[in-house]
């Protein structure tokens, strides 16, 4: 299946004047693209602003089942007001790929707002972005942010400076709120809430560990333990290259 990465504002906000509010959602292959799409739905109406969606190579990027077409090279995009990157199962690899994570330093230097979702996090740390900062993450992941020099917040959305992360995948969408509301105003952000129906009030309350009943935590443990030796070797490695690029 195939869906454009660029999605049509036709039902934006009615645009101010002034120069455009540059968006780039940084993706790649293998990110989770509930924890692009949820937010790129919202932040794609702000008023007076342009979303460009880049990746590593330009072009075809596949993401759990879906390719996301047109996406622009990375390192062809100047400039951007807001950069923000979505986690994925391969988020710790993408945290090893040197070239992309200087292309998110460079275009963090200029950027107002340096943002990210779920394990997003993950790359913004292994590019040195969050250090000394606190920030978010899914909860089966979030100490890995102490090893790029982060301090992990279990806040569904954490703002530190300039640095705002969302948690785990469906936390996007309320950080998409929280940085619409930053930018442009609670009444606008509450505006495309009631757009786009934004009422969650899921069948089950066992979104967070805390919530959930011991069976089903056990049930996802098992899971999460098969992925736990690879994910920490690769968050390790990508630490380990941020400290050589820092002190570098």
């Amino acid at each position: 299946m195939t869906a454009p990465a660029q999605m049509s504002n036709g039902s934006k906000a009615q645009q101010t004047p002034g120069k455009p509010f540059r968006i780039v959602f940084a993706i790649y292959p293998g990110m989770t693209h509930l924890d692009f799409t949820g937010p790129h739905q919202f932040l794609s109406r702000t008023p007076n602003s342009e979303t460009v969606v880049a990746s590593p190579a330009g072009g075809p990027v596949e993401a759990d089942g879906l390719t996301f077409a047109n996406t622009k090279k990375i390192s062809e995009v100047d400039s951007c007001d807001l950069i923000c990157v979505p986690g994925g199962v391969n988020a710790t690899k993408v945290a090893q790929d040197q070239a992309f994570l200087s292309e998110l330093r460079r275009l963090a230097g200029g950027a107002r707002y340096i943002t990210s979702v779920c394990t997003g996090s993950l790359i913004l740390g292994a590019a040195g972005l969050p250090r000394g900062k606190r920030a978010a993450s899914h909860w089966a992941w979030r100490d890995m942010l102490e090893l790029f020099g982060a301090t992990p917040d279990p806040a569904r959305v954490v703002r530190d400076g300039n640095v705002i992360t969302g948690g785990g995948v469906t936390a996007g969408i309320d950080f998409a709120l929280t940085v619409l509301a930053e930018i442009a105003g609670e009444e606008t952000a509450q505006t495309i809430q009631l757009a786009l129906e934004y009422a969650p009030a899921p069948p089950f309350d066992c979104g967070r560990p805390e919530l959930a009943p011991a069976a089903i935590r056990d049930r996802y443990e098992v899971i999460r333990q098969k992925m736990m030796p690879s994910r920490w070797e690769e968050a390790r490695a990508a630490a380990g290259t941020m400290v050589e690029v820092a002190g570098g």
